[in-house]
């Protein structure tokens, strides 16, 4: 490894705006960091202008305490434009470049699109899409500032699509159990004080009650639901499902 590389992770999760992570696998990366991985988040766009923010400092303040509570020992926030996000060249690139710098095992990015919400999630799923292939090709050190490529072994969606009752589809659903990390992840969540001021109370029960509901459905009591990109494989049956 190049002196001049950080040390890699073990798993990678994208967002399209800060506190995305935190809302859909928040409880999974503050679970990982207890069980001594390296995890990281990559927030493409700063998630300016909002409407309950008074600048962009703010919001970054509120992110870099978000992360702290989870434990990542990694945040990232790219100059992607918020609100005009768009899958293009450049977007994949800037992301690519984050994975080659940090060389994740395993990516995370958002499931599809959010109806009501934000275009963007939608955006940022095919961005992140890209940038893990991107990741990977070689003979392109000109747009990759000459970082080494990198192949990462899985990529898995989260959703945020609290509105339908139909999971995103994918290769297969799986269910993080989160009981002992639910309350970092709620904690992440208020620490986007802008975002979610007393008003919106009403958040915070629906994201706990969807980790109830996920965690339930696995026997667990609270957990967060993931969407394969490709095939699952079992090499030991009763190891995997006997834990």
């Amino acid at each position: 490894m190049s002196a001049s590389l950080p040390p890699p992770l073990d798993v990678l999760a994208v967002g399209a705006h800060p506190d995305d992570v935190e809302i859909g696998v928040g409880g999974l990366l503050a679970k990982l960091v207890k069980q001594g991985y390296r995890v990281g988040i990559c927030d493409l766009t700063d998630g300016e202008p909002t409407p309950g923010s008074p600048g962009p400092e703010v919001r970054l303040a509120e992110a870099r305490q978000a992360a702290e509570i989870l434990g990542a020992q990694v945040r990232v926030t790219l100059d992607l434009p918020n609100r005009r996000l768009f899958d293009d060249f450049e977007s994949r690139v800037a992301l690519g470049k984050v994975i080659r710098l940090h060389r994740p095992q395993i990516v995370l990015g958002l499931a599809g699109k959010t109806p009501l919400a934000s275009p963007d999630h939608w955006q940022a799923s095919q961005i992140t899409d890209a940038g893990v292939f991107y990741a990977r090709l070689t003979k392109w050190d000109d747009y990759f500032d000459s970082l080494p490529v990198h192949t990462v072994a899985k990529q898995l969606w989260y959703s945020l699509g609290f509105s339908s009752l139909q999971p995103p589809p994918g290769a297969g659903h799986l269910v993080v159990d989160i009981s002992d990390t639910l309350d970092l992840k709620l904690a992440a969540v208020r620490a986007y004080q802008t975002q979610f001021p007393p008003a919106k109370e009403r958040v915070f029960r629906l994201v706990e009650s969807q980790a109830r509901l996920f965690g339930t459905s696995a026997g667990f009591e609270a957990g967060e639901m993931l969407v394969a990109a490709t095939t699952l494989g079992v090499r030991d049956l009763v190891k995997t499902l006997i834990s």
